[in-house]
């Protein structure tokens, strides 16, 4: 196949498809059986979208009078998906290390937030800051993460709790959708945490009247493209009814639900979602049985978030039982100011170590099923030809060392490539070439 081309990635010594035939995400049984190829090449061409992938040979023979803008030999490594992180909150001021001493020394989740920490701290510095420093902080924390191997990122608001803040954050979200090189799923979470001066009532009717419409008429002006709306649906911040009439005013006006639910307390989260055809929700600690079976029926993703349990001393999610039941399992990094992780690799490796979850599931869960969770799977989450070549290359020759060696990714990742383009590359393998 002549002509030019953006890349070719050739002779990999492991090339992880993750899955082969379009599947929209894998169950337990599918991930039980990740599809791989050995010995094999892929192609990407000027578009950003693969355009075959197979053995080595066949495509070094398909390909034969073609030029191609980067070729990296792959040799002895393993080329993988972009990974995808089904939810992080990073565009905040003001850290929080000093209330990780506080959880330390055992005071939880509510009481730091009772006494006037937690969220309405990082609020409190969000609100003071400008868009310019909000916007630089965040594009740091992406280079990050895409030096982790991440090429799709769920980004939320709410750390404003009001409408002018909040509009800054997805402002800023939207920004770094423009100017960078990964991809980015933005998410309106106005409704983080309920206002000071304001009961939940009064917040849940301020959303709905005031922010959403907003939202409504930004997005049709093309200024503001939100994707998803969350609620954190929680005893003491918004209840059951407050979280539907949210969720539903969001879901009117075309975003995907996509929501905290039962972490600290069952809420009944799980159930409510299925019911309101939620694409996804995250934590799901304290989850019932109940909404394990209308999640797998109503194929809501599960986006579970193993840092946050790890570092708040959590109950771990039931990540077994909810596979046995047939729910799609989804990871993310929960990165913010109270859970402060950037690496998927290491949130594989909790998953695999604290929610006795295989390899082949976790990495499953961190690809296909997380961009699933963002309804990005058409697109993202596997090496397929027509989906967009966002890929990672490690130093290795077993896929499996990305999980197995923790906190190792950052000398395992050669190079992490977005649409076709080399956007980091290990120092190890040289200078960067520029296109």
């Amino acid at each position: 196949m002549a002509g030019r081309h953006r890349l070719l990635l050739e002779n990999a010594q492991q090339l992880v498809l993750v899955c082969g035939r379009g599947e929209e995400y894998l169950l337990r049984a599918g991930a039980a059986s990740l599809a791989v190829l050995p010995d094999a090449s892929l192609v990407v061409g000027l578009d950003g979208f693969i355009k075959a992938v197979g053995r080595a040979d066949v495509i070094r023979n398909q390909f034969s009078g073609a030029t191609f803008e980067r070729i990296i030999d792959c040799s002895g490594k393993c080329v993988l998906p972009g990974l995808v992180d089904a939810h992080t909150h990073p565009v905040w001021a003001g850290d929080r290390v000093h209330e990780f001493a506080m959880k330390l020394a055992g005071a939880s989740y509510m009481e730091i937030h009772q006494a006037g920490g937690g969220i309405h701290f990082t609020v409190e510095h969000t609100r003071k800051a400008t868009e310019e420093e909000l916007f630089n902080t965040f594009k740091h924390r992406l280079e990050r993460m895409r030096r982790a191997g991440s090429t799709l990122v769920e980004c939320k608001s709410g750390y404003g709790l009001n409408l002018e803040t909040e509009l800054k954050m997805l402002r800023v979200i939207q920004r770094a959708k423009q100017s960078m090189d990964i991809g980015i799923s933005s998410t309106y979470c106005g409704a983080h945490s309920v206002p000071k001066g304001k009961t939940a009532t009064e917040a849940t009717d301020d959303i709905i009247n005031n922010h959403l419409p907003k939202l409504k008429e930004l997005k049709l002006s093309g200024e503001i493209d939100v994707n998803n709306i969350d609620v954190f649906c929680e005893k003491g911040v918004f209840d059951l009814d407050s979280t539907r009439r949210i969720l539903q005013a969001g879901k009117d006006i075309g975003l995907q639900i996509n929501f905290h639910g039962d972490e600290l307390h069952p809420m009944k989260s799980a159930e409510l979602g299925a019911e309101l055809g939620a694409q996804a929700i995250s934590h799901l600690e304290e989850v019932s049985d109940e909404g394990i079976t209308a999640m797998a029926r109503a194929k809501c993703a599960a986006v579970l978030l193993p840092t946050t349990a790890y570092m708040l001393r959590l109950k771990q999610p039931q990540a077994r039982k909810m596979l046995e039941e047939g729910v799609i399992v989804a990871l993310g990094s929960d990165f913010n100011p109270n859970a402060y992780c950037f690496s998927m690799p290491m949130v594989m490796h909790l998953a695999c170590v604290n929610m006795k979850m295989s390899m082949n599931e976790a990495l499953a869960a961190a690809t296909i099923n997380a961009a699933y969770a963002l309804g990005k799977s058409d697109t993202h989450g596997s090496i397929e030809t027509g989906k967009q070549g966002d890929l990672v290359i490690i130093n290795s020759s077993r896929w499996e060392h990305l999980i197995y060696q923790f906190g190792g990714h950052e000398a395992l990742i050669d190079y992490v490539i977005v649409k076709g383009k080399v956007v980091y590359q290990n120092e190890r393998c040289g200078t960067m070439s520029s296109y």
